[in-house]
């Protein structure tokens, strides 16, 4: 396993980071642990989770993926080996069980939000803790266009910043990043920490994969001039460019058999662009999967990969493609498809 800098801090990172969003939904907690415990051993030391999750978020399961680690963080007596990072969710309409329906970014939110998370976790310190997603009205999960509106009740980012660095302060916090975040969300977090000394962002964790290659418009150039690398989230596109579900197939027990609210992935422009993929990588004698993470894995402006398994044989043919070094034909064909077909998925 290989490690890096997450940000300007001095957290050492593994370039894989466990996702966690199926725990208390499509996996069980002892199903949880053993996910944990297999990844510690193989050198996964990064976690990322939410106070939203399981997804889809409902009343009866939100916290309980945390509860899971924390347990496992208890029994295994592991906290001093891991990496914790975690989010705190954003105004989103349907979200009245997250703190009541209130979940602005602001300094009364923020740190409910941060004492529910160490209570559930069962720990003292969050090691990085991430905005879900952004206060304001912008481009979110596949939007592609936006459309301004002043937002009275809108928190500023100057506004949450005070917040975390008063939770940093006291200890509760390592460092902070964002989520689903855009060009100018970065550069305005990234400035206001500079000009008046508050926390600065360590990351970004946005969606990356081969059919969703936006974070290289804009963000990818401030991630590595800023050293806010991104946490790649979704790599796989939702398990679509492990061809599982091509011709329409609905494996069971797979996240899109089980939800039909999962649709970023599932227009006829994205399922041309994922059948190629799956195609060049059987061509050229690879699985699927392995060739759409080790494509993420190589990229520059990433720090690490967040990868979500539902089961220890998914989660070990995951991690093994992280020690694969794509060949210059590969990338030739990924570059070719990419330019006839670029970010179906956005």
């Amino acid at each position: 396993m290989n490690y890096t800098r997450l940000g300007r801090t001095d957290i050492q990172v593994s370039r894989v980071c466990l996702g966690t969003m199926t725990w208390g939904q499509q996996n069980t907690e002892a199903e949880a642990h053993r996910q944990l415990s297999y990844a510690l051993d193989r050198g996964v030391n990064f976690i990322d989770t939410a106070e939203m999750y399981p997804v889809p978020p409902q009343g009866g399961t939100q916290g309980r993926t945390e509860r899971y680690i924390g347990s496992w963080l208890a029994a295994a007596r592991t906290r001093d080996q891991v990496i914790i990072a975690t989010k705190a969710a954003g105004p989103l309409r349907g979200m009245t069980h997250i703190r009541n329906g209130d979940t602005r970014l602001d300094r009364a939110n923020l740190r409910a939000a941060v004492e529910a998370s160490l209570q559930r976790l069962g720990i003292d310190h969050i090691d990085l803790y991430q905005m879900h997603w952004p206060d304001r009205r912008t481009t979110t999960f596949g939007q592609t266009s936006y459309v301004h509106a002043d937002d009275p009740d809108e928190t500023p980012i100057e506004t949450t910043l005070d917040a975390l660095a008063e939770l940093v302060r006291e200890g509760k916090i390592r460092a902070i990043g964002v989520s689903n975040e855009t060009p100018w969300g970065l550069a305005r977090f990234l400035a206001l920490a500079e000009f008046r000394g508050l926390p600065r962002a360590a990351s970004i964790q946005n969606a990356y994969n081969l059919v969703n290659r936006v974070f290289e418009q804009g963000l990818a150039e401030i991630a590595l001039r800023e050293a806010c690398g991104l946490l790649a989230y979704s790599p796989l596109g939702g398990g679509t460019l492990s061809g599982k579900y091509l011709g329409g197939a609905r494996p069971e027990g797979a996240r899109m058999t089980l939800f039909t609210r999962f649709t970023r992935y599932d227009s006829e422009l994205g399922k041309n662009a994922i059948e190629r993929y799956v195609v060049l990588a059987r061509r050229h004698g690879l699985d699927p999967a392995q060739m759409a993470l080790a494509f993420v894995d190589a990229q520059p402006f990433v720090t690490s990969t967040i990868i979500g398994a539902t089961s220890i044989a998914q989660l070990a043919s995951d991690l093994d493609a992280f020690d694969l070094v794509l060949a210059p034909d590969v990338l030739a064909g990924i570059a070719a498809i990419h330019a006839e077909i670029p970010n179906p998925c956005p």
